[in-house]
């Protein structure tokens, strides 16, 4: 015999044993703190590191720091543009191939999950070198000639794994309604179309979100990989500081702080990442 409604157990969120397990709210807010003072800490020893072994004339550590960190800030801000844009593309073409992942004519699924498949397992440095170097510099309107900027190909370079990864994700999150779903609306005469998108994706997308915050932190953090060809952007700023300086000991201290640019940005959607997969765990 089922139980009634009131009968059943409230189920409340685990809490680890001991009084001084942090639990709720207050584990997320330890762990961001925690890492915090950590890389502060990291970050004053550097300093401190970079204050002794400087030359007794040249300038304090802090007060270097002080004026390339604007400068250092703006090829920081190019990142999180290059990575909004790869992103938007990316996200944009790997919701249809993943569509197509799941179409009922064999033809298309097996070119979407072979697209899916190469450019998901090639190497994010590779495909941007192939998008840099084979992509033209230039395009020919009759006789106007039209710059193909580095960056946008850098643009696409970077869209070409998101969309691969975006794709896989679309694809799992429809494949993890259940077949109830289909049979349901099938029986309320509803087209595959009507289907997908008026009852299978507004289910699944719930389920989508976490994937791709995370596969946003991580193209965030690979965005960096554009100062190899050449794109002006936080590390190549780093870079050209260090050079500029011609100071050896300021190099922990300078990429620290570019490091802590990246943590303050992508700590937090990795905490919102986190809370979402607890909001959304749907048991199936």
């Amino acid at each position: 015999m089922r139980p009634a409604a009131n009968d059943l157990p409230v189920l409340l969120p685990y809490r680890a044993a001991g009084p001084i397990a942090p639990s709720g709210l207050a584990a997320p807010v330890l762990l961001g703190g925690g890492t915090l003072a950590a890389f502060a800490i990291l970050f004053g020893a550097s300093l401190a590191l970079a204050q002794v072994t400087a030359r007794p004339a040249g300038e304090g550590a802090f007060t270097v720091l002080l004026r390339w960190a604007p400068l250092i800030f703006q090829g920081f801000l190019f990142n999180i543009l290059i990575s909004f844009l790869s992103m938007a593309l990316g996200t944009l073409v790997g919701v249809l191939v993943g569509i197509a992942q799941v179409s009922l004519l064999a033809p298309v699924r097996q070119a979407a999950w072979g697209l899916t498949q190469f450019f998901r397992n090639a190497p994010w440095l590779v495909l941007l070198f192939y998008a840099m170097f084979l992509l033209p510099f230039e395009f020919r309107l009759f006789s106007l000639s039209i710059a193909f900027p580095a960056w946008v190909k850098a643009v696409i370079g970077l869209a070409l794994p998101v969309a691969a990864n975006v794709s896989e994700i679309v694809r799992g999150g429809i494949r993890s309604i259940p077949a109830g779903q289909w049979e349901s609306a099938e029986a309320l005469a509803f087209t595959r179309r009507q289907t997908m998108w008026m009852i299978i994706l507004p289910q699944a997308f719930k389920r989508m979100i976490p994937p791709w915050m995370n596969l946003y932190a991580i193209l965030t953090m690979a965005t960096t990989l554009i100062s190899v060809v050449g794109i002006q952007d936080g590390l190549t700023i780093t870079r050209a500081a260090l050079v500029a300086e011609s100071r050896p000991e300021l190099m922990i201290p300078m990429y620290t702080l570019l490091l802590l640019m990246f943590f303050a940005y992508c700590y937090p959607i990795a905490r919102a990442t986190m809370a979402l997969e607890r909001r959304f765990n749907v048991k199936v």
